[in-house]
């Protein structure tokens, strides 16, 4: 009898070891933390791009996920600390948003699991050391761009364009990345780039004011500064009847004429779909990095009619959305 009852509870202990080790890791509370160096709509759709995927893999903050977020507020400084403080509390993922915060965060830890997004070149800003699986602590998805194609839709907007004035932050590695590419890629089709530099969101206006007279075109990248601040350019654009063209969408709902870029809510979810297979069990190191597979025109008509433009029926037509007001 003895015998048979020690048999039980040893069967019943096995099948409770069976049942908690078969059991959905969503029963357990995870940790994730998301910092973004700046809040501007590009990168606030990420962010809700990632939390959006976590919710609907089942991760609802509150019950079975707790769930924090920290902007830099544009400052490198305060990402170092908050990647510091996101360390110190330990999550089981951290999503860094845009270059400077994920630089924080592989530079503060290499055993949490961290995502990057909203990075341009994760290879150049040393984030991983190549597209393969790292193999470290890091994987993510990068918001590059085709530069053939970005030009392309600035002959379409004016085909006689030859100058492109470019406003960017001599102190982010993206936005010096796309200067250098852009000046390979105009150079083959006879037409060249001019830049001016602005260090702050203050010195915006002034840059784009030296460029008049000198360019047929404003571009612009998902440069944190120029982005935090773009109404300031659009203004200059528009008094100056000089087009304006950016490579994110939600440029275009800020006044520029066109956008060919990559959907930041979509890049979101991608990221969130990478935080998710790390919560469910698999190392970043073996995932590798990704490009986000989800871009769109986006035409601003009445952007076009304060900057002097007149838009073909062709470019039109191949605008995933056309805003009119």
């Amino acid at each position: 009898m003895r015998n048979s009852i020690i048999k039980f509870f040893m069967l019943l202990s096995l099948s409770l070891a069976v049942f908690n080790s078969s059991a959905d890791p969503k029963s357990e509370q995870k940790f994730v933390a998301i910092t973004a160096i700046v809040e501007h709509p590009a990168l606030d759709n990420v962010r809700r791009g990632v939390e959006d995927e976590l919710k609907d893999s089942g991760y609802i903050a509150g019950e079975n996920l707790k769930l924090h977020f920290a902007s830099a507020q544009g400052s490198s400084a305060n990402a170092a600390q908050i990647a510091k403080q996101f360390v110190a509390n330990k999550p089981d993922v951290i999503v860094g948003i845009a270059t400077p915060s994920s630089q924080a965060l592989v530079a503060t830890t290499k055993q949490i699991p961290i995502v990057f997004t909203a990075v341009t070149d994760p290879v150049a800003a040393k984030l991983i050391p190549s597209w393969n699986a790292s193999k470290t602590n890091v994987t993510g998805v990068s918001d590059a761009l085709s530069l053939d194609a970005q030009i392309d839709m600035m002959l379409k907007i004016k085909p006689d364009t030859k100058n492109i004035g470019y406003v960017y932050s001599p102190s982010e590695i993206n936005s010096t990345i796309i200067l250098k590419q852009l000046q390979v890629e105009l150079e083959k089709r006879g037409m060249k780039i001019i830049a001016a530099p602005a260090q702050r969101t203050s010195d915006i206006s002034t840059a784009a004011r030296s460029l008049k007279g000198k360019v047929d075109m404003f571009y612009t990248t998902t440069d944190n500064n120029v982005v935090s601040a773009y109404e300031a350019l659009v203004k200059i654009a528009n008094e100056s009847k000089i087009p304006l063209l950016a490579s994110n969408p939600e440029s275009a709902e800020r006044g520029a004429i066109a956008a060919l870029g990559m959907s930041y809510y979509d890049l979101g979810r991608q990221a969130g779909k990478i935080v998710i297979r790390i919560l469910n069990g698999e190392k970043p190191g073996d995932i590798p990095s990704q490009v986000g597979n989800v871009t769109q025109l986006t035409i601003n008509k009445k952007a076009a009619e304060r900057q002097g433009v007149t838009l073909s029926d062709d470019i039109l037509k191949s605008a995933a959305k056309i805003i009119e007001k």
